[in-house]
């Protein structure tokens, strides 16, 4: 499990994404619920699971009521990160009755979303709990999302890899090619980029296991390797020290991140909580 606790990104940040996505369902306002006599009157209201998982977004679902009026309150009735049960309440709300309505949406979608990764983050990290890989998501993330889907995993038990392209390097296949062999592109990527920049390289022989090592780099990614072939790479990079970290991609499942894990490599990176992960279904319901 991560050690670590989630860090929800400055609403400093976020505030013009969550007001955009709220213009985007309101357009020229809420046709329905500004026709409603009682539109202003205060109501409570409770958001139900539909199903059991982890519960992400809470804090971001009552930034989008408060972004619609200051007045609303929302209150966490569990925690970030929480199993919830089937039928559980998860978080109660006292506002206007337009600002409820009009948020319902935005709100819910973003938290049922940012849930469901974590559900399923989850359900990977679980598998290697006990071990010292952790696991690590990945850039394939929703555009415009990515800060938010990126939390989530963390919410789930997962570390973040790099938020993007100016994080840190990572020289891949299509980078070696170009350079025309990793000792190149490690020199030239060297000799431009920032300190503290890490260099990771990706790796898919043995060959390259040992020109990632010979040439310096901080962490050598193991790509698609046979799980023999992943351990003989692990004993060569443990055998020159302790200063390079070792991470494992590709074909990275449920029925095959514990086997992985145990050839001692430090991460294990993987799309699938993000990219496969389905929403987990929630629903608010006015009090009576």
């Amino acid at each position: 499990m991560n050690p670590f606790s989630p860090s929800l990104p400055p609403f400093l940040v976020l505030d013009r994404a969550l007001t955009d996505w709220l213009l985007e369902d309101i357009g020229r306002g809420d046709r329905t619920t500004q026709s409603l006599s009682d539109a202003g009157t205060q109501h409570q209201a409770l958001w139900i699971a539909k199903e059991e998982g982890v519960i992400a977004g809470l804090p971001i679902a009552a930034r989008v009521f408060y972004l619609l009026d200051h007045a609303v309150t929302f209150r966490r009735l569990v925690s970030e990160g929480e199993r919830c049960q089937s039928g559980q309440p998860i978080a109660e709300l006292e506002g206007a009755f337009a600002a409820l309505l009009t948020g319902e949406r935005v709100a819910l979608n973003l938290a049922m979303r940012l849930s469901g990764i974590a559900t399923l983050t989850r359900t990977y990290a679980d598998q290697i709990a006990d071990l010292p890989t952790q696991l690590v998501d990945t850039r394939k993330t929703t555009p415009g999302l990515r800060l938010l889907e990126k939390y989530a995993t963390q919410v789930g038990g997962a570390v973040n890899h790099r938020l993007g392209l100016d994080d840190a390097v990572m020289i891949k296949d299509n980078h070696i090619a170009a350079a025309g062999s990793i000792e190149n592109a490690i020199a030239q990527v060297r000799d431009r980029i920032p300190y503290p920049l890490t260099i990771e390289v990706e790796t898919e022989t043995l060959a390259q296991v040992e020109a990632a090592l010979q040439h310096n780099a901080d962490i050598i990614m193991l790509d698609n390797m046979p799980l023999e072939v992943m351990r003989q790479a692990v004993h060569i990079i443990r055998q020159a020290g302790e200063r390079v970290k070792i991470e494992a991609s590709g074909n990275v499942t449920i029925e095959t991140i514990r086997a992985i894990a145990e050839t001692g490599v430090d991460f294990i990176s993987s799309s699938a909580p993000i990219t496969r992960s389905p929403w987990l279904d929630l629903s608010m319901r006015f009090k009576v």
